[in-house]
C-alpha cells in the first residue's frame, strides 16, 4: 500500500520560493518533497485542496492564550491543548505557549505542564516562552510590578533543568534583572534568550548579545527606543544581524510607518518574525478577562488595562500576515516567511518547521485567494474544523 499523500493547490510556497502546478508529497508526519502534478508517483493519493496557496504552517513565538484560556490561569496540559487548538484555526501549527510574569509556583506548574505536553505530543505545542519575571520595572507594560524581580541562581538552575525536558525554551529577560553571566549560562544550556521589557542602552544590549541573547521581544513595545544619540534596544535589534525581532503587526502596537521602516532597516541574518502576543480572546466572543487580578478589556481590536495600557494583543497569525502584505506592502512570500521560516529559525527549529524541505514536519496551511485559512494539517493530519 502506498502511504504517500499528495496535497495540491494552485500554488505552493515552500518557505523560500513558489511552485505552480505542483503537489506537496507527505509521508506520515513528514514532508517527502514537491513534484509537478503530472509527475505524481504511481498510486499516490491525490488531495486537491481547492485552495489558492499551500504554505508551511505558521510558527508563533509568543502566545499567551486562546480559546478562552490564558496560560497564567490554566498552567496545565489541557490549557496548552486548548490554546494550540484555538490558534490552529488561524494557520498556526507550532507555537510557544507564553507565561506572563507570575508567582514561582505558577511558573513551576507551567514548566511541568509543558514537559508533559511534549511527552504527549500535543498537536501544535513547540515548547514554552517564559516572559518574565526578570524584567525592568520601568518597562513593565501589563506585567504585575509586584512580581518582577532579579534572577537568582536558583531561578537559573530551574530553567537549565527545564530545558533538558522541553523541545524549546525561550525566556524574555531584561539586563536590569539578569547578568551577562546568567545569559551565557542560559544560552549554553540551549535556552533561547530574548531581550525585552527593558530600558537598556544600545551598548548594553550588544554586550548581552555577545553573551548569547538572540532575540528582541515585540520590537518597539516595552523597550528603549531609537533616538538620535542613543539607539536603545530598538536600534540594536535592527542593527545587529545576530538578533531576531518579534513584531506584533496589528496596527495598534506599532504604527504602520514604523513597521515599514523596521522591515527595510533590519540587518540579517536575523530577521523580523511575526508574533501574535495573543490572549485568551482568540477564537471567542469574550469582551474582558483578568490577568494577575486585573481586568483586561477587549474593544475595537485592542486589549487594554483600565488605564489604556496595552495588555497583549487581540490578533491571530493569518491576520498579521494579511496586515503585512496588504497594509505594509510586504511581498506575500516574505510575509509568509515572517510567520513561519523566520520564527522557526529564531528558535533553532528551521530543519523541521517553517519549510517544505524534505524531512520537515508536514505542517501545512491552505489559503484562499483572499488569504483566509481554508485548511490546516499538523504532522500530516488534517485539523477539523478550521472555521
Amino acid at each position: 500500500m502506498n502511504d504517500l499523500l499528495a496535497l495540491a493547490a494552485n500554488r505552493i510556497f515552500d518557505g523560500e520560493g513558489w511552485h505552480d502546478d505542483a503537489a506537496l508529497l507527505v509521508r506520515g508526519d513528514t514532508v517527502e518533497g514537491i513534484v509537478s502534478r503530472d509527475r505524481l508517483p504511481p498510486g499516490v493519493e491525490l488531495c486537491d485542496t481547492a485552495a489558492e496557496i499551500l504554505a508551511p504552517g505558521f510558527v508563533d513565538l509568543q502566545v499567551n492564550g486562546g480559546g478562552g484560556v490564558l496560560l497564567n490561569d490554566h498552567p496545565t496540559v489541557e490549557g496548552i491543548e486548548t490554546i494550540c487548538r484555538a490558534h490552529a484555526r488561524f494557520g498556526t501549527t507550532a507555537l510557544l505557549p507564553t507565561l506572563i510574569t507570575d508567582l514561582p509556583d505558577v511558573t513551576a506548574a507551567t514548566i511541568a505542564a509543558g514537559i508533559e505536553a511534549g511527552k504527549q505530543n500535543v498537536p501544535g505545542f513547540a515548547g514554552l516562552h517564559l516572559e518574565g519575571p526578570h524584567l525592568a520595572l520601568t518597562r513593565k507594560g501589563a506585567h504585575d510590578p509586584q512580581l518582577i524581580r532579579a534572577m537568582t541562581e536558583a531561578d537559573l538552575a530551574a530553567l537549565v533543568d527545564a530545558r533538558r525536558e522541553l523541545p524549546t525554551l525561550l525566556c524574555t529577560v531584561a539586563p536590569e534583572s539578569v547578568t551577562p553571566q546568567q545569559v551565557a549560562a542560559l544560552a549554553a544550556a540551549g535556552i533561547s534568550v530574548s531581550l525585552g521589557h527593558t530600558d537598556t542602552s544600545y551598548a548594553t544590549a550588544i554586550a548581552y548579545v555577545d553573551a548569547g541573547a538572540t532575540l528582541a521581544t515585540h520590537i518597539f513595545n516595552a523597550m528603549s527606543q531609537l533616538t538620535n544619540r542613543e539607539p536603545g534596544l530598538v536600534g540594536a535589534a535592527l542593527d545587529d544581524g545576530r538578533l531576531f525581532a518579534g513584531l506584533i503587526a496589528d496596527g495598534y502596537h506599532v504604527d504602520p510607518a514604523s513597521i515599514g521602516v523596521a522591515v527595510r532597516a533590519k540587518r540579517g541574518p536575523g530577521r523580523i518574525a511575526l508574533v501574535t502576543d495573543a490572549m485568551s480572546t482568540i477564537g471567542t466572543t469574550m469582551t474582558e478577562f483578568t490577568l494577575n487580578g486585573r481586568t483586561i478589556y477587549r474593544k475595537d481590536g485592542r486589549l487594554t488595562l483600565a488605564d489604556g495600557t496595552l495588555a497583549g494583543a487581540d490578533l491571530d497569525m493569518i491576520s498579521a500576515v494579511r496586515f503585512m502584505h496588504e497594509r505594509i506592502g510586504v511581498e506575500l512570500g516574505e510575509a509568509l516567511r515572517m510567520a513561519s521560516l523566520y520564527p522557526a529559525q529564531a528558535m533553532g527549529r528551521a530543519d523541521r518547521l517553517g519549510t517544505f524541505a524534505r524531512g520537515a514536519a508536514a505542517d501545512v496551511v491552505a489559503l484562499s485567494h483572499k488569504l483566509n485559512v481554508a485548511g490546516v494539517w499538523i504532522g500530516g493530519r488534517k485539523i477539523s474544523p478550521v472555521s
